[in-house]
């Protein structure tokens, strides 16, 4: 238990670098060479891997609960605005549902960390 508590902290920056690393394949594969500055985005959570920052880490937590609460908008404005509910409907329902809520789940957990260190 004592391991599972000393290596929680990293969760969040594993998950946006996965996310990022998705989303760099998705790309990669219609646009080609085009998709590499996406890799960029990753920088700053390997960064926080390698050698933690308090500022970094609340900076990142708190842009990342603000893209997120739009996501969150967007993805209920998007929802109220489907009619018919295909299967494709329906699979982009949950899967967008999860990322969404994954997204500002990891920017809470985020700040959270950085609140933690600061006391």
């Amino acid at each position: 238990m004592k391991m599972i508590s000393k290596y929680s902290k990293f969760v969040p920056y594993l998950y946006f670098i996965a996310v990022i690393v998705y989303w760099f394949t998705d790309v990669n594969k219609s646009s080609g060479i085009t998709a590499y500055p996406i890799l960029l985005f990753g920088i700053p959570f390997i960064w926080q891997l390698i050698k933690p920052s308090k500022k970094l880490n609340f900076t990142l937590g708190i842009t990342f609960v603000c893209i997120s609460s739009y996501l969150i908008l967007a993805y209920l404005s998007d929802l109220f605005n489907i009619i018919t509910l295909t299967s494709a409907t329906k699979q982009f329902i949950i899967y967008g549902g999860l990322f969404v809520a994954a997204n500002f789940i990891m920017a809470l957990w985020m700040i959270r960390n950085s609140i933690k260190r600061s006391f």
